[in-house]
């Protein structure tokens, strides 16, 4: 069989599910749903009446939507078969509740909650969204066993889209000139590589307005990493959560990888020696197959940034220590 002919009967056979039916997942169920991720979508709930009522009203609009299979509820055997998994599940940060707190708490969802979605789907990819991801990410590789790159996270996925965003609005360009990227925890430790970061091949600070004045300062662009970072808090104090862009995100993973599209993007897995880090996770540029995380890149870094990745390492590492892992 021809490299494009599997291509074409991974997709055929294919089915995601998303763990967790509330802001996030269903946006990820949605997205992926109007763009045809994948052939088959299920949503797992252990909230019967959500789940079920989130199902029906995806379903009645597969009228208008490539992907017409949609399925879910309560039990876990929804997820049978599943060539990729989603997991949104987990417990949201209480008022007075600190990041390691919560961290306990989603960790122990973990360890109860794949062991059994692996027994209906033992193959399939892991990518976890919920927070603190690439902590969790760590716990769900120990609990499952799996290689190292099946179990991912989303990681800094979104918030190099951020990222790219607010330096195209700020440069006046197309998106799509913009190459730049965040790397290291998925939280306040997260880091842009400016060292290598360009517009149409211009580094990011030689980029100059129509009359010459450097428009990216280091003052321009302290503030766009600090924004960058900070964007959820804005976004989650205006309308409660972030669930739109990381729909999306989460439905271009997942096509692929099931599309094998050899896509290199900034995903957390656990590392072995990246840079002289290993045993957590963080976002590192990443090649994306069929089986996850394929291959990882030691991406140019200048002093700083190699600080910067440490520091991840070190909040990671102390937080999985904390928790008991």
């Amino acid at each position: 069989m021809s490299p494009a002919s599997a291509t074409s009967q991974n997709l055929a056979n294919s089915k995601l599910t998303v763990v967790g039916a509330g802001s996030v997942g269903t946006s990820i169920a949605y997205a992926s749903l109007i763009r045809g991720s994948a052939r088959q979508i299920a949503l797992y709930d252990i909230d019967a009446k959500r789940v079920e009522a989130e199902v029906r009203d995806l379903a009645h609009g597969t009228q208008f939507t490539p992907t017409t299979i949609v399925t879910g509820g309560a039990d876990i055997e929804v997820a049978k078969d599943s060539s990729v998994i989603i997991v949104t599940a987990g417990a949201r940060q209480k008022p007075g509740q600190t990041r390691l707190e919560l961290a306990g708490v989603n960790a122990s969802i973990m360890t109860d909650l794949i062991p059994k979605l692996l027994e209906q789907a033992p193959h399939a990819v892991l990518v976890l969204v919920t927070n603190p991801c690439d902590v969790l990410t760590v716990v769900a590789q120990k609990v499952s066993g799996l290689p190292y790159g099946q179990v991912l996270s989303t990681g800094t996925l979104l918030d190099t889209s951020r990222l790219r965003w607010a330096i195209a609005q700020r440069a006046g360009v197309s998106l799509s000139n913009v190459h730049a990227a965040m790397f290291g925890e998925h939280g306040d430790s997260e880091f842009p590589i400016w060292s290598s970061a360009s517009i149409a091949q211009i580094p990011i600070r030689d980029w100059t307005d129509p009359d010459g004045t450097r428009v990216f300062t280091e003052e321009a662009l302290a503030t766009i990493a600090y924004d960058t970072v900070h964007a959820a808090y804005s976004i989650i104090e205006g309308k409660g959560a972030t669930n739109n862009a990381i729909g999306l995100a989460g439905a271009r993973l997942v096509e692929a990888i099931l599309g094998d599209q050899r896509k290199i993007w900034p995903l957390s897995s656990v590392l072995t020696d990246y840079r002289g880090v290993s045993g957590v996770a963080l976002s590192v540029p990443s090649l994306v197959g069929p089986t996850g995380i394929e291959r990882v890149f030691e991406f140019p870094m200048d002093a700083h940034e190699i600080t910067m990745l440490n520091t991840s390492a070190a909040a990671i590492r102390t937080t999985l220590k904390a928790i008991g892992y």
